[in-house]
């Protein structure tokens, strides 16, 4: 029997190819017909497929098989690949999807960056501009990519890639919020949070026509979850992840000086815009509209060129303990400009009238301290940064 093309790369770095499938009893065969030519270590996760896809499978005794009855999710099948390949005590998965858009021979690829980053989460980038390319699958792409830059600082071409290449004991065994597409997001940003470096490298795809196509992707539903799950990382990133970056950042003398050489001595940004991205960051900070600040912060920032780190960075002034300060801030700014000297909560007298009243004042007096805020932010980042700039061509000169 003849040794399959990549066996010894495959047993030097501990890997194997997990295939998760549902129902794609057309591609499946040949899909693993075309791995088995370059590695004999596949894990096949049979998502309750209630084709013949389980009758197919039988016929390959030398595969793991992992199959259940009911279908469960594309990312609950990854889960429990993960499972088996570190029950096997492989150190990597490589991924690929069963309907036959990936090539086998791009393997080879992961097993090269393996060598050089092996503890990194690598995701192929599939060239999205080519013939037969679905629409939702750009638009989502891009969708996607903008808000795992929002939770991580990290650029990425393609983040709905399904072939990747998993560091296993970094991932597995993990609890996670999801269970259908949208867990290759959370996977990636979580792994992030967690130090696990984040890389892309470059595969082909193939995209058949739209009447060859097989997809189980439901584009509301998805859609719908995926924006549920980026709504939760965001509050996760915004008010837990980032902040605790920074501090501990921070806490190191490279810190400082990366922060500082990142945001202040970058040429190609005048003064203006970058205090203009720390008088916006610290106005979204602030105004009232909790919940929403980033979703609708972040796009402006980008629709207008600001220093998006700058932009962050400001807006970090809501987060614990700074949050109940403006709060309240806002409600008595509010209430001093509508002649409301009344400054005492009272609790047990609470009427829709009085709610309405609060409200109001809350809304004027934090849309209001946000102005300032913002108005103070940039004179002052104005200054400091035209001090840095006038020193820096004095040492020059």
């Amino acid at each position: 029997m003849t040794t399959p093309k990549y066996e010894d790369l495959f047993v030097k770095n501990n890997a194997c190819v997990l295939i998760p499938t549902y129902n794609n009893a057309r591609t499946i065969t040949a899909v693993i017909d075309s791995i088995l030519t370059y590695t004999s270590r596949i894990i096949v996760v049979n998502d309750g497929s209630t084709d013949e896809t389980s009758s197919l499978l039988a016929r390959y005794p030398q595969l793991t098989i992992v199959q259940y009855e009911q279908n469960q999710g594309k990312g609950y099948a990854l889960q429990q690949g993960f499972l088996k390949a570190a029950s096997l005590n492989y150190q990597h998965a490589i991924t690929i999807d069963s309907d036959g858009q990936h090539y086998a021979d791009d393997l080879i690829v992961f097993l090269n960056q393996l060598e050089q980053t092996p503890d990194a989460l690598l995701v192929g980038a599939r060239n999205l501009n080519q013939e037969n390319v679905p629409t939702k699958s750009s638009f989502g792409n891009r969708f996607s990519n903008f808000w795992f830059w929002v939770n991580t600082g990290i650029q990425m071409p393609d983040t709905q890639s399904g072939y990747r290449s998993y560091p296993i004991k970094k991932i597995a065994g993990k609890r996670y919020f999801s269970r259908k597409y949208e867990f290759e997001i959370e996977v990636m940003v979580r792994a992030s949070w967690s130090g696990v470096p984040v890389m892309a490298v470059p595969i082909s795809v193939y995209y058949p026509t739209a009447e060859e196509r097989i997809s189980h992707f439901r584009p509301f539903k998805d859609f719908s979850r995926i924006s549920v799950l980026n709504t939760v990382l965001v509050l996760i990133a915004l008010l837990w992840i980032k902040p605790r970056n920074l501090f501990l950042s921070l806490l190191k003398k490279e810190g400082w000086v990366q922060l500082w050489r990142s945001l202040f001595q970058n040429p190609q940004e005048s003064s203006h815009k970058k205090a203009s991205s720390v008088a916006f960051g610290l106005f979204m900070g602030i105004v009232p509209v909790w919940g929403f600040q980033l979703a609708i912060g972040i796009p402006l920032s980008l629709l207008f060129r600001m220093n998006k780190a700058l932009f962050l960075l400001a807006a970090n002034i809501s987060i614990f303990p700074m949050t109940p300060i403006i709060w309240m801030a806002s409600l008595l700014t509010g209430k001093l400009i509508l002649g409301n000297h009344e400054w005492s909560l009272d609790w047990h007298n609470i009427t829709l009238e009085r709610v309405k009243a609060e409200g109001i004042a809350f809304f004027l007096g934090g849309t209001i301290l946000a102005i300032v805020a913002a108005i103070i932010g940039y004179l002052i980042s104005y200054l400091i940064l035209l001090w840095i700039r006038r020193h820096q061509s004095y040492r020059s000169s």
